[in-house]
This record gives structure tokens, sequence and C-alpha cells, in this order.
């Protein structure tokens, strides 16, 4: 190994584990950019000379193109010269179309090359020229004269050549040839040196990946499988083992230092569990004491670390030595109290038999005073009924009298009618008895001639007479039937307002029998509801006797087990000295049992009222 090899792993092992991998793969990719990059500026060249040889070939095919156009068009035009043939004459005008149009993209593409492109806009300049001064003004006159079209052909054939054109075509078409051979030296060169960069780059980058692979093998590879059996050493309980590498400033040298520590604590741990194991036995003994019911078992002599275990279990079994001795003598106070306690649930139990039997007597009371509010309240119900019969039928005669005063107001109104009626008969009575008088007075006048009709007017004139005073007479008859229609209508008013006065007192008195009623079924329900609170609470009395039973037998039960656990108490071993106060029992002092009272009888729906020392006692 070199000294430039060493000072690589001491500097490496200096530096942590994700730097020192971070900075190989760091290396690794830097070679890889700058592989890429000059891979990159390779193909980007060869793109580019790609691009500028098919744009150069463009340009030579459309300058073939163009030239072709113009030679088929000078050719075509004298083929029609001669022969007249308008097949020439369509190819004349197609190869006049591919000229333009290829003028046109060569144009477009010579766009940065603007002598190439100012020679191309003069060939067409001039073929432009040659067709308004030669081709076109040609093919027109051999129309009309073909013979001397020719003739003009032959005499001008210099002019008649398109050779300036053409030769305009021709130069910027060797430029391209040379800008393709250029195009083409570039495009080489550019592959060969991305062939070379990719082989120089493969192998620079493998000899990196395999410096750093080495580094980073001596640097980690090394220690790791150090570090890895001094570990499998030390989980075989080696305690005496040196460990390397601790001075490392990396990850690996953290790791030494850590094993470093739990060697340090195995060793530190080795001396805990002899420690451990004294304490162990000696807790062991004191142990199988209290298992033997012996309570003054105590520990001493443990280490210092263990200290606070033996303060501990001797503090504890002080207090349950001095707990036991305390439960010795509650034991005695609970079995002397049980007794007192049964003998109070005997005086209980009495007392609430006799508590049971005056609440079932007054329960038959309450039933009885239901039942006759029950009763009251039916036949206020039945009285409400009659009453509203009564008021719908008060209200059915006020209606009918509505209607019999609606109808008399019907007859007056016919009457008052009749009456016009008879004004106007009693008025044409009058103007035919006019009539007739003036009738009479003119057949007075006519003589003899005129008595035929005197005597008519004289008729016609009782007539209106008799009529007149049927009128009259109808006229009075009408006036007494109006008068007492109107008499009529009064009284049906009045009949009809008491009619109303009567329904409202029957409404009144309906009202009052229905709250009577209501009154009545509350009452009713509530008896019910205390009838069965009343049974509830029976209930609850032959329930309270029953647990006072229960609670009888569980004192009974109390007192046996209280024996039983003073006679277990007093097989433990005790120490006198810490032994806790025992709580004072006080007596149960016993209430005198109350003098069962004779609940008097029930007389009629009065309810019945216990004595407050009855309840008090309960």
């Amino acid at each position: 190994m070199t000294a430039r090899d060493v000072s690589g792993i001491a500097m490496l092992s200096s530096l942590p584990i994700p730097k020192k991998i971070g900075l190989s793969f760091a290396l690794v990719i830097m070679t890889v950019f700058v592989m890429i990059g000059v891979l990159w500026w390779a193909f980007a060249r060869i793109q580019a000379t790609t691009t500028e040889s098919s744009h150069a070939q463009d340009i030579y095919g459309y300058t073939l193109e163009m030239e072709g156009g113009v030679q088929r068009e000078n050719s075509q035009m004298r083929g029609f010269l001669i022969t007249s043939d308008e097949a020439y004459l369509k190819q004349y005008f197609e190869s006049r179309a591919t000229e333009i149009q290829s003028a046109s993209k060569l144009d477009a593409l010579l766009d940065n090359d603007p002598k190439a492109r100012a020679e191309v806009a003069r060939s067409h300049e001039h073929m432009q020229e040659w067709r308004r001064t030669i081709g076109d003004p040609l093919i027109e006159r051999s129309r009309t004269d073909r013979e001397g079209a020719q003739q003009w052909l032959r005499d001008n054939s210099e002019r008649v050549r398109v050779t300036s054109v053409l030769q305009a075509l021709r130069d910027v078409r060797a430029q391209t040839v040379a800008e393709l051979k250029s195009v083409r030296a570039a495009r080489k060169t550019a592959l060969l040196t991305g062939q070379w960069s990719l082989a120089i780059g493969a192998v620079v980058m493998i000899g990196v990946a395999a410096a750093m692979a080495m580094l980073l093998s001596r640097a980690l590879g090394r220690p790791i499988v150090r570090l890895t059996g001094i570990m499998e050493a030390l989980s075989r309980g080696r305690n005496d083992i040196a460990v390397p590498d601790a001075d490392r400033g990396d990850e690996l040298g953290s790791m030494s230092r850590a094993v470093v520590v739990f060697r340090d604590a195995a060793v530190a741990k080795a001396r805990a569990d002899a420690e451990q194991n004294e304490v162990v036995d000696r807790i062991g003994g004191a142990l199988g004491q209290l298992a033997d019911s012996d309570l003054t078992a105590r520990l001493s002599g443990f280490p210092p670390s263990y200290a606070a275990i033996e303060r501990d279990f001797n503090t504890a079994v002080s207090r349950l030595s001095g707990s036991l001795g305390a439960v010795r003598v509650n034991a005695a106070g609970i079995s002397s109290g049980a007794v007192e306690m049964n003998e109070a649930a005997d005086d209980l139990a009495r007392r609430a038999e006799q508590q049971a039997a005056s609440i079932e007597e007054t329960s038959a009371a309450m039933n009885e005073i239901a039942q006759s509010v029950t009763a009251a309240a039916t036949k206020a119900q039945s009285a409400e009924g009659i009453v509203r019969k009564a008021s719908s039928d008060v209200a059915n005669s006020e209606a009918i009298v509505r209607r019999t005063v609606s109808a008399i107001g019907d007859i007056e109104r016919s009457s008052n009618e009749i009456a016009e009626i008879i004004a106007v008969i009693d008025g044409l009575s009058f103007q035919t008895n006019l009539l007739a008088l003036n009738a009479g007075v003119e057949a007075a006048r006519a003589g003899d001639a005129g008595k035929g009709f005197a005597v008519v007017a004289s008729e016609v004139r009782a007539l209106a007479e008799r009529s007149a005073e049927a009128a009259r007479d109808i006229s009075a008859r009408i006036t007494t039937t109006v008068e007492r229609v109107r008499s009529g209508v009064e009284l049906a008013n009045k009949t009809d307002e008491s009619l109303r006065l009567i329904a409202t007192g029957m409404h009144d008195i309906s009202g009052l029998v229905e709250s009577i009623a209501g009154g009545a079924s509350e009452q009713a329900t509530s008896i019910q509801q205390v009838n069965l609170a009343i049974n509830d609470m029976d209930g609850v009395t032959q329930a309270n006797a029953a647990m006072v039973e229960e609670v009888t037998a569980a004192v009974r039960a109390l007192s046996a087990e209280a024996r039983a656990l003073e006679e277990q108490v007093n097989r433990f071993r005790v120490d006198e000295t810490v032994m806790a106060p025992a709580a004072s029992v006080a007596p149960m002092r016993r209430a005198p049992a109350p003098v069962r009272r004779v609940p008097s009888p029930v007389q009629g729906n009065l309810a019945v009222k216990q004595d407050d020392d009855d309840w008090s006692s309960f």
C-alpha cells in the first residue's frame, strides 16, 4: 500500500459514512455528466449537420428542378413553333409553372444566403423577361404566321437561348455542392468525437468506480468485519477483548466506542448479578419466615444499591404486622356489633310488618273513594250530554224563527208590491171615468146620432167607478194585512231574542256541567294515582320486610365470618410494639319497638289518616 493510499484512507476515515458514499457517487456521477456533455455536443452537432445537409439537398434539388423547367420551357416552345402541336404548348405552360414554383421555394430556402438568393432571383427575372419578349410573342405569332415565327427564330437563335438563366442556377448548385461536402466532413468529425468520448468516458468511469470501491472496501469493509468479530466475541462472554478504531471520526468510530460501552456495561452487569444473587437469597429466607406466619422477619446487611429494597421490605412487613394486630382487635368488635345488628334487624322486621298492614287498610279506603268519585264523574258527563242536546234544540228553534221572520218579511214586501199595483189600477179607473165623462159630453153634442155612444160611455163610467171602489177596498184590506204582518215580525224578532237568551243560558249551563264533569274526572284520576302510589308503597313495604329478613340473615353470616376471621388472625405472630391502634366500636342502641295501633274503621268515602308516630317509627 502506497503513502497516497494510506493518506486517502486516513482522509476517508475522518468523514462520515454517508459523505463517503456520497463522494464516491459524486465522482462517478461527475464522470457520467462529463461524458454525457461531450456526447450531447456530438449529437447536437450531428443533428445540426444533418439539418444543414437536408437543407442543402433541398436547394440542390430545387435548382435542378428549376433548371429542368427552364430547359423544357425553351424546348417545348421550339417544338410548338415547328409542329404547331398543342401538346407542346401544354408542356410549355407546365414547365413555366414548375419554374415559378421552384423559384418561390428557393427564395424561401435561401433566406440565410442573400448572395445565392439574389442569383436565383436574377435568374427568375431573366426568365420572366425571356417569356415577355421572346417565348410568348413567338407562340402568338406562330398561330397566325408560323413561317415568319420560324424565320425569326433562326435569325435570332442566340437571343432565344437561356444560357444566362441556367448559368446562375448552376453557380448556386455548385455552391450548394461545396456546402454539402463541408457539412458531411463536420458530421463525420462529430460522430468520431462522440464515439471516442463514449469509449474514453466508459474507461474513466470504470476506473473511478473501481478506485472508489477499493477505497471504500479498505475504509469501511475491513473495519466493519473486525468490529463484527469483536461483537460476536462479546456476545460469547469475552469481556476482556480490546476494541480498535475507537478514535475514528466517522460512524465506525461511534460504533466502536458504543461497543466499548457495551463491554464495560457487561463487566458491571456481572458484578451486579453477583450482588443480586446474594440479595435474592436473603429475601428468599425472609419470605420463608413469612410463609410460616412469622411476621417478625426482617432484612439487614444489603449492599448500598439494594438499601431501598431492604428498607421497603422491613417497612411493609412492619405495617402488615401492625395491620393484622388491628384486624385481630377489630374482628372482636365486629363480632360484638353483629350481635347487636341482629337484634336491631329483628325489631325493624316487626315494624315493617305493622306498617304493611296499615298501608293495606289505607289502600282499601282509597279504592272506595275512587269508586264514589268515578260514579259522580259519570253522572256529570250524562248531565252534560242532556244539556248539550237541549242547547242544540234551542239552536234549531232559533234557526226556524229566523226563517219565519224572513218569510214574513217576504210577505210584507209582496203586500207593498200589491198595494202599488192597486194604486195603478185606481189611477186607471180614474182616467177611464174621465174619458167616459168626456165621451158623454161629446155624445150630447152629437144629438140623436150620439145616443148609442152615450149609453156605452155611461156603462164604461159605471164600470170605472166600480173598479175604483174595488181598488179602494182591496187597498184598505192590504193596509190592514201589512200592519198585522209588521206586528208578526216584531213578535218573531222578540221570540228570536228570547231564544238567543235561552241558548246563551244553556251554553253557560253546559260549560258549568262540563267543568264539573272534568273536575270529577280529574279527581277520579288523582285518586287512582294516589291509590296506585299507596299500592306501590305497600309493595315497597313488603319488599322492605323481605330485605330486613335478608339483612338479618346477612348479619348472622357476618357474625360467623367475624369469628372465623378472628381465628385466622390469631395464627400469626405479630410484633406487639408496631400494632396499629384498633378502632373503637360503639355499641348500637336499640330503639324501643312501637306499640301497634289498631286502625279505626273507614266510614263513607273519607280517606284514612295514619298517625305521624307510625311513619316516623317506620
